[in-house]
């Protein structure tokens, strides 16, 4: 019996060659297949007369094959098949590239449809069928179809494996598997005008009508973004049940501490303080995600926060995904609140050391610092992963704040959870403003919190597209910025990782490109200027002594890979020089940005292309254009479309998911039914097969 975890490889009659190319593509069961769905389709439902036909349209004909042969053609290596073909009202000819077996199939006298796009020729203006697909079929007797006369689906695609192909092994699998229990009562399906799954399986596959097609896909981006919603209700419940510190707020003594910042909070800064402090007042765990652009002030807020805990004789993680950024931030906590004397420690491989205020700073062995920590004698403790070794433990954790949360897991922060009865206040930050929908479908289970302004007196970036005959110009600016007292941050051109190589030869890419553009400034274009160099290869205390030097001055010109944070706070950096700019997402150029315009003097972000295209153009201009993050966000989502706004190799969102979350109705529909089953019954007793949906969907997502 045929079934859903039936493996391919066991399908009788299920060639050898289709089971390894459907690999490629993850595909191994009867329901991976069967849920691989269509990404667009074809319609071909109309079947034409040869009479009927005219170029530049695409169309269906049922004709007979009158003759056919096959040449070399005048380009080397291309085989050129060409048919002429008849039916009632005329003769067309059909013409296919490298594609030489179809002479044995179309055979003179054999009857088939023909469906492909309608050309005409350049030199005769004679109309032809390139490259059609075909289907044989019988004059005489109904035939069902799969690839032409009807609504055609298309498919993501391997080498060697064409939509056709998939069609032909999907069709009858269809038929062969015993029907699906449905997961929705039919008040549900009635009320979201969404089909019951049997219908939908063979709509999305083989519709009827482009509507149908389009409805069955809805149900399935419903239930995908259901199980979504469904898993961050359920995931809220549970952290509910936890028990946390309560952390009581002195409000005199915050107003006092906010009074010794160099600078005013701004007003969503200030909101975002009051709803961290609001909840770490209550005796269940924080789950909030702080959203901000870079240099918005996410960090200040941060410390604001770990002061009051610490202040309440408890310990605070700081977790940061790269040295570097760890590094800064634990300057910026020492350099924020000079007086704290209850011990900012840095933790990280290659570093250990501890502020007690007033400038007494000290260097200390590891395991010394390790100790520290699990005495409790040291109350914030900044780092990265070295922070959830099995060697540190915490004496009394009540708050951890991870930056960029992308670059952390569940596992991670479950490391930081060390006592299961107690568990820390968690504040998450980011960077990376994300368009509200995607926020409440991907983050459901965190509250957020948002700082929408730059700090006062921040002067706007002005950012410019630099086309190849700007560039020497361009080049004098920066030599002029750099003449009178500037600096600059390089970012060299994004290097796509090749399909078979590994990590170390992507990295080895990125690392020459460093080097290249290195050499090029160093030697060619400012050779009286002094230019370093940092890329990820590079022993940390290399790092640190390259940082160092650029943030006092005596490198004029850093060049660095686009993989590494190079987020250390320069204010006298003003120039962000990025090559081959188009090959970056347009979150990532605002995050380089972001890395420039934190002093006081003007800042620029100079975006080097050599592109043309018309699309580069559009996507670059939208950066000049965005106000801010949230906005360049919502672009860069219109632009690109969720996909590949967020990445889907990443996230390991489903692709009906992925792109129904840019539709709100449906989003809260889903929540909506989702929190109304909760409700009823929170274990999921009464619903086995939404629970055991629940726990395949949430193996199949990266929660990461």
């Amino acid at each position: 019996m045929v079934v859903l975890s039936t493996p391919l490889s066991k399908i009788s009659g299920m060639q050898t060659r289709f089971v390894s190319k459907l690999k490629k593509l993850g595909i191994e069961t009867v329901g991976d297949l069967i849920f691989h769905f269509p990404v667009r389709y074809e319609d071909f439902s109309r079947v034409y007369t040869i009479e009927e036909l005219s170029a530049g349209g695409e169309a269906t004909i049922t004709a007979t094959v009158e003759s056919i042969k096959s040449r070399h053609t005048w380009k080397r290596g291309l085989f050129l098949v060409e048919a002429e073909l008849a039916d009632e009202t005329g003769t067309i000819r059909a013409t296919w590239f490298n594609q030489p077996y179809i002479k044995n199939i179309l055979q003179p006298g054999r009857v088939a449809n023909f469906a492909g796009k309608v050309v005409a020729s350049k030199s005769s203006g004679e109309i032809y069928l390139s490259n059609p697909t075909y289907e044989l079929v019988s004059e005489h007797s109904y035939h069902e179809t799969k690839h032409t006369a009807r609504i055609v689906p298309v498919y993501s695609e391997t080498r060697g494996l064409t939509s056709k192909g998939l069609r032909y092994l999907i069709q009858p699998l269809l038929k062969r598997i015993p029907e699906l229990p449905e997961l929705f009562s039919g008040e549900i399906l009635e009320a979201e005008d969404i089909p019951e799954i049997n219908a939908a399986l063979q709509s999305v596959h083989f519709p009827e009508t482009l509507d149908e097609a389009l409805r069955a896909k809805r149900r399935f981006a419903f239930e995908d973004l259901f199980f979504l919603q469904l898993k961050n209700i359920l995931e809220r419940m549970k952290l509910a049940e936890k028990n946390a510190i309560k952390i009581p707020i002195d409000i005199p003594t915050i107003k006092a501490l906010i009074e010794t910042l160099p600078f005013e909070l701004t007003l969503s800064q200030k909101k975002s303080l009051w709803e961290i402090f609001q909840d770490i007042e209550k005796p269940h765990p924080m789950n909030r995600l702080l959203q901000g652009d870079v240099g918005s002030g996410k960090t200040v807020i941060a410390g604001l926060v770990a002061h009051e805990v610490a202040r309440e004789g408890y310990q605070t993680a700081f977790m940061a995904p790269t040295e570097i950024l760890a590094r800064q931030h634990y300057h910026t906590f020492i350099k924020l609140f000079p007086y704290y004397e209850n011990g900012v420690a840095l933790l990280t491989a290659g570093e250990s050391r501890i502020s007690y205020g007033r400038g007494l700073e000290s260097i200390t062995k590891k395991a010394a610092l390790i100790k520290e920590i699990a005495m409790g004698k040291v109350k914030i403790i900044i780092g990265t992963h070295a922070l959830i070794q099995k060697t540190v433990a915490f004496q009394n954790l009540a708050f951890v704040i991870v930056d960029e949360q992308h670059r952390f897991g569940v596992r991670q922060r479950a490391a930081l959870e060390q006592d299961k009865e107690i568990v820390p206040h968690f504040l998450s930050m980011s960077a990376t403003p994300i368009p509200r929908t995607l926020s409440l479908t991907l983050f459901g289970d965190l509250d957020l919190s948002l700082i929408t302004e730059l700090p006062k007196n921040r002067k706007s970036i002005i950012t410019r597209i630099v086309l190849p005959e700007d560039r020497p110009r361009t080049h004098q600016f920066i030599r002029d910025e750099v003449k009178n007292g500037r600096q600059v941050f390089v970012i060299c051109p994004r290097i796509e990782k090749p399909e078979e190589s590994d990590n170390t030869e992507w990295r080895e890419l990125q690392i020459r490109s460093v080097k290249e553009e290195y050499e090029k400034l160093s030697k060619t274009i400012f050779p009286d200027l002094k230019v370093g160099m940092l890329h990820g290869k590079m022993p940390a205390a290399e790092k640190q002594t390259v940082m160092r030097a650029f943030s006092e001055n005596t490198i004029h010109i850093l060049v660095a890979t686009s993989v590494i944070e190079v987020g250390v706070d320069i204010p006298n950096a003003t120039i962000m020089m990025i090559e081959g700019s188009e090959r970056f997402g347009l979150a990532q150029l605002h995050q380089f940005r972001g890395r420039v315009g934190r002093g006081e003097h003007q800042s620029y972000c100079l975006l080097f292309t050599d592109s043309s295209a018309a699309t580069t153009k559009t996507r670059l201009q939208s950066l000049v254009d965005a106000k801010n993050g949230f906005e360049l966000a919502e672009k860069d989502l219109k632009i690109r479309g969720p996909g590949e706004f967020l990445g889907e190799a990443q996230t390991g969102m489903p692709d009906l998911a992925m792109n129904a979350i840019q539709n709100p109705d449906l989003v809260k529909h889903a929540r909506e039914v989702a929190q109304t089953i909760v409700t009823a019954d929170r274990t999921l007793k009464k619903h086995p097969l939404i629970h055991e949906r629940l726990n395949e969907f949430a193996k199949g997502v990266h929660w990461e």
